[in-house]
């Protein structure tokens, strides 16, 4: 608690719940008040981020995606439209693997949690499984193990499959590697397991012959301060006979000799001897093997293809064509000539590519997911389909003091957005897309609207960005407390440590004092134009959370893995000058 302008000492933290002295004071209210409200949505209409996909060889227009925060969602007209059919069925929210069987496609599982481990995840609670084109949904198992990264279905066989768990993202745990069952999910067996660190990632089935899949093994873990991929534990792996042995291909001839960190593995249905795995390593890079995984060369190491390993490290094989072959990243590559160049980009809607599912018989068909939700084409990837669905991950929300009020948040790997909180007719005519806008910031801020003038916000965003914006005139300004924009530092080398997500909050007693913190508490009385430093370090900014991240191989500073901040700001709304502030290390 911060009282007066500034601290010499330590700071307090103070948790509320629910029996302390304060609300126990509160005037009692019935429940009966409330039952005729209820909840609607009221947009964004712009998809959010996905990781995973799949579609039917059978069922044309029939799709499905996970959401990272909002079920899975099913289209039946190509993409034109799409529909929630998890809701209220589902114990977590997070959808990180879908599969629909090819010989009774009525039949679906997911698997739930987050592979790609960036700084805002959510964990899962196991597998899924619809056997009625996903109305109803049951749970069957691994429920410990938090992140399934890839389900299997045998194309002859809907009760075939095999799953791929990594398992907890912070901690050992032993309910991680490939599991298989043959019984639709009623039991499961462990088949490939390294150690409790070491999780599956990938898995790839030979078309040609169900028994032959390719695993991807990954030793990674990420706390709030620090992400780490790869070690001894990460490595390739095959089996001949259903999962029953597995044989290690990690350091057969061709392949890296030092450190192996995330892999992404992909057998062609055109050729079961053709195998790509895109390998994060020192000598990494794009690898293939033509004699099915005896030996490799590396036929590419593009960083294009590279970059950011952790997020992706995705590859997929053309189903007809052994020498055509995806390779997704920030950017959606194809190659033609085997890996050895690609030259060929395609342009979903959005970008940061994680899933794709192709048409086993009609490559021109393919669904693609990606940090802007999924997107269908018929045509090879020429065109895709909109992303106008209501799944976009919001950091915050703010409300407006006009009215109607307008909503708003800063939307992940987006622009900040608010809406209207009127209810949006698209049976009218009227374009969602079109009542919505911007108000200044970014993908990762808060929002601060004013409380006495409904034009002006507050907004911030990664790298310390905090921004000014008046809806009225659209003028926008830096109003940054410290204007040095930081990617790929550590926090120690930081004079101010800005998190990914700082609070930005106004006082409850003067609409013109405004605060935001880094590990120090700042505020300004003049729209931004100076601010004031108003507390020393009020973090325990232990050194061993202060270092650089990402390594051992691909080292990443971003931004969430900056520590030791203050994560959130409540000024007192019963004494003026009364601040309470909490850090993100205690």
């Amino acid at each position: 608690m911060i009282k007066s302008s500034f601290v010499r000492g330590a700071f307090m933290v103070a948790l509320l719940c629910s029996g302390s002295a304060a609300f126990a004071q509160s005037t009692p209210y019935s429940a009966d008040w409330f039952k005729a409200f209820q909840w609607r949505s009221i947009g964004p209409f712009r998809g959010g981020r996905s990781i995973a996909s799949s579609g039917s060889p059978s069922r044309p227009n029939e799709y499905y995606f996970g959401a990272v925060g909002g079920g899975l969602w099913k289209t039946t007209d190509g993409g034109d439209t799409w529909k929630a059919v998890t809701d209220g069925q589902l114990k977590s929210s997070s959808v990180g693997a879908v599969a629909v069987s090819e010989s009774n496609p009525d039949v679906i599982y997911i698997g739930m949690g987050e592979v790609c481990l960036r700084g805002n995840i959510m964990q899962g609670d196991g597998v899924y499984k619809s056997s009625d084109a996903g109305k109803t949904w049951k749970h069957v198992g691994l429920g410990d193990s938090q992140i399934i990264s890839r389900i299997r279905i045998d194309p002859r066989d809907p009760d075939n499959v095999f799953v791929a768990a990594f398992g907890h993202p912070a901690a050992p745990n032993e309910e991680r590697g490939v599991y298989h069952s043959t019984d639709g999910g009623a039991t499961w067996k462990k088949v490939l397991f390294r150690d409790d660190k070491t999780g599956a990632v990938d898995l790839s089935m030979d078309r040609n012959n169900p028994k032959v899949l390719y695993a991807a093994l990954w030793q990674a873990y990420r706390v709030s301060y620090q992400m780490s991929s790869g070690g001894p534990g990460s490595g390739i792996f095959k089996t001949e006979d259903g999962g029953d042995h597995w044989t290690e291909l990690t350091r057969n001839p061709g392949l890296p000799k030092g450190v192996i960190g995330r892999i992404g593995v992909s057998v062609s249905g055109a050729d079961s001897n053709r195998v790509y795995a895109q390998i994060e390593a020192e000598d990494g890079g794009l690898f293939r093997s033509d004699d099915a995984g005896k030996s490799w060369n590396k036929v590419n190491d593009q960083r294009k293809l590279r970059q950011r390993a952790f997020y992706y490290t995705h590859i997929f094989a053309d189903p007809k064509d052994k020498d055509t072959v995806y390779g997704l990243n920030v950017g959606f590559y194809k190659s033609t000539d085997g890996g050895k160049t690609f030259k060929i980009t395609l342009h979903p809607p959005h970008g940061d590519n994680h899933d794709l599912w192709i048409d086993p018989n009609n490559p021109q068909r393919m669904v693609t997911s990606d940090d802007g939700g999924a997107a269908v084409s018929v045509n090879g990837g020429k065109t895709w389909s909109r992303q106008d669905f209501a799944t976009a991950q919001l950091y915050h929300v703010a409300t407006t003091k006009d009215f109607p009020y307008q909503v708003c948040g800063a939307q992940q790997d987006n622009s900040t957005i608010c809406v209207s909180s009127e209810k949006q007719r698209r049976q009218f005519g009227l374009d969602p897309m079109r009542v919505m806008y911007e108000v200044g910031g970014g993908e990762s801020g808060y929002i601060a609207p004013s409380p006495i003038d409904p034009n002006i916000f507050y907004a911030g965003s990664q790298g310390a960005l905090l921004s000014r914006f008046d809806r009225q005139t659209k003028q926008e300004r830096d109003v940054e407390v410290y204007p040095r924009f930081f990617s790929g530092e550590a926090a120690s080398t930081l004079p101010d440590r800005w998190q990914w997500t700082f609070p930005i909050v106004f006082s409850p007693f003067d609409p013109n004092t405004l605060y935001t913190s880094s590990q120090f508490l700042y505020k300004t009385t003049n729209q931004g134009q100076s601010w004031q430093k108003m507390s020393p370090d009020l973090t325990k900014h232990d050194p061993k959370t202060l270092g650089d991240s990402g390594g051992p191989i691909t080292h990443d500073m971003n931004g969430p893995e900056i520590f030791a901040t203050i994560f959130t700001i409540a000024p007192s709304r019963k004494e003026a000058g009364t601040i309470w502030i909490g850090s993100d290390d205690g």
